[in-house]
């Protein structure tokens, strides 16, 4: 993991009708790291992948990814990163290689590069032997690793993954973070992986923040997050503890 800031916010704040959802966050992730993003439904997890992506405006602050404002020029940075939603919309009708296809005709690829990437994203995500199949037939585990090969075919060095684990059985849910671990340790990507699953964002996550109503209560690793809250050496409690600690003092 190096050094250099990749995502950045500087009182980046959001309020709809009057109510905050995102409130002053100051927030810098670092080339390759994991940033595990955590916090109750309603915290305001989502709503700053959203202005990260540039799909809504912030109320005041700024915001930088890969050096580029979101609110400036939205298009660029959907050019540079990719984004695994909580549910991803396919056409069931196709089958992978036709959704992939299609994915790389509206990123302008030529028939060259969109046939390479399309195969090499099929053979990292295990779906190489099911790209005959009708996404419709797909179980919600295939889903989800088609939604990262879809990623892969922009060749991004920015991915926001939003519960990417929802729903999955456990060994779906293992695969999928062997997977997320590998594209981190061979492509060198950042990601920022927004999740309840608090075991698998421990496990795979560099740093963390935990966000309630709104605001960064608290960000760092877990044994630092620990030491801050708890007063207590490394391993000596789960995320699970450190996040509920902070959330019963909010």
């Amino acid at each position: 993991m190096n050094t250099n800031p990749i995502i950045e916010t500087e009182e980046l704040t959001k309020v709809y009708n009057g109510q905050v959802a995102v409130d002053h966050l100051t927030i810098s992730i670092m080339e390759g790291e994991v940033f595990g993003f955590l916090g109750p439904n309603g915290a305001g997890k989502t709503t700053t992948l959203l202005m990260l992506l540039g799909l809504t405006e912030p109320s005041s602050g700024k915001a930088r990814v890969l050096g580029v404002d979101p609110t400036r020029d939205p298009i660029k940075v959907k050019g540079l990163i990719g984004y695994l939603p909580e549910n991803m919309g396919f056409y069931n009708d196709l089958n992978a290689l036709q959704m992939l296809g299609y994915i790389a005709q509206l990123n302008s690829l030529t028939t060259d590069v969109a046939d390479e990437r399309i195969h090499q994203a099929l053979v990292n995500v295990g779906l190489d032997k099911e790209i005959e199949k009708k996404i419709g037939a797909y179980s919600r585990g295939m889903r989800q690793r088609l939604g990262i090969a879809e990623m892969l075919i922009k060749d991004p060095k920015v991915v926001f993954l939003d519960e990417p684990t929802l729903g999955l059985d456990p060994d779906a849910t293992n695969r999928m973070i062997e997977l997320i671990e590998s594209l981190c340790r061979e492509r060198n990507m950042t990601v920022l992986l927004s999740s309840h699953m608090l075991h698998l964002v421990q496990k795979i996550s560099h740093r963390v923040g935990i966000m309630i109503k709104g605001r960064m209560v608290g960000s760092g690793t877990p044994d630092t997050l620990a030491m801050e809250k708890l007063g207590v050496g490394p391993n000596k409690y789960s995320l699970e503890e450190i996040y509920m600690k902070f959330f019963q003092e909010v």
